[in-house]
């Protein structure tokens, strides 16, 4: 005999979804997507035929999922769509080693900056899709309300843009990990858009 269940009742309490699971993409070549995510990601497919391909690199069965589409040509930024997709690295360690590696590749990325609560490395995919590979600088939820709360965040919304290589070297030399990812203000005539990379 089956026992009755009830649903939750979504209207007396939220019902939130547990996680993002994953984003798909259109794209123009497979192999060449295929490939820059496997190599980015550390990916590797779950599934994939001659017009798909899931691609996973933790215990969920796909992350990214990209759709061949070749007639498709590339959305220019004056239309609505998706920014970006951000992806978050457990130490600045590991986020500055994989730009070493995508460097090795000749993967480069086209905008790195210090948002404050992130350090940030944006990077454009064959067909111009933008990830962020980022490093989250605070380690608690109280840490990051304060920041926000403390106004310089309100004074330059975007960030500072850095040099990956000075970044490198002051991990390196072993300098404290605060003062590193520590975001300075604005100087002079710069505002926050001066620091925007489209």
């Amino acid at each position: 005999m089956n026992t009755p269940r009830k649903l939750p009742d979504a209207q007396a309490k939220p019902v939130r979804p547990m996680k993002l699971a994953h984003v798909v993409l259109r794209v123009s070549q497979l192999e060449r997507s295929r490939a820059w995510y496997m190599r980015v990601l550390e990916a590797r497919p779950a599934f994939e035929n001659e017009g798909l391909c899931f691609l996973t690199y933790d215990d969920e069965h796909h992350r990214i999922g990209l759709i061949a589409r070749p007639e498709l040509g590339h959305a220019g930024d004056a239309h609505t769509g998706l920014e970006h997709i951000a992806f978050t690295y457990a130490s600045l360690g590991d986020l500055l080693a994989t730009y070493r590696r995508l460097q090795a590749h000749d993967i480069q990325p086209y905008w790195t900056i210090n948002h404050g609560p992130t350090i940030s490395m944006y990077y454009k995919d064959p067909d111009g899709h933008r990830l962020e590979l980022q490093y989250d600088v605070f380690e608690r939820a109280e840490e990051l309300e304060a920041f926000f709360a403390g106004g310089a965040y309100a004074q330059n919304f975007m960030g500072i843009v850095f040099d990956p290589e000075d970044l490198i070297a002051r991990f390196e030399a072993g300098e404290p990990l605060p003062d590193i990812t520590a975001r300075r203000p604005l100087r002079g005539s710069e505002t926050p858009w001066t620091m925007f990379v489209p």
